[in-house]
C-alpha cells in the first residue's frame, strides 16, 4: 500500500460508473473499474474483461494476455 496510491470511490466515481453502465452496457463492477480510471485521468486500463482496443470515454482498454494467447 505504500508503493501505490489507493483510489477510493467517491460521488464522482459512482456517478461516472452509473453513466458507464447506461452508455456502454458494463456490469456494475466493471463500470466501477472503468469509472475510477476515467475520473482519475488514467488513460489505459489493462484487463481481459473488457473489449481489447476499445475506448470507453477517455480510457483505452488493452488485454495484456492477448499476444500470449495467440502464441
Amino acid at each position: 500500500m505504500a508503493q501505490f496510491p489507493i483510489l477510493y470511490p467517491d460521488e464522482a466515481v459512482l456517478r461516472t460508473a452509473s453513466r458507464g453502465m447506461a452508455a456502454y452496457g458494463l456490469s456494475w463492477f466493471d463500470a466501477h473499474i472503468w469509472a475510477c480510471a476515467e475520473v482519475h485521468g488514467i488513460e489505459e486500463l489493462l484487463s481481459e474483461g473488457f473489449q481489447h482496443g476499445r475506448m470507453y470515454g477517455t480510457v483505452t482498454v488493452r488485454n495484456p494476455f492477448l499476444a500470449w494467447a495467440r502464441a
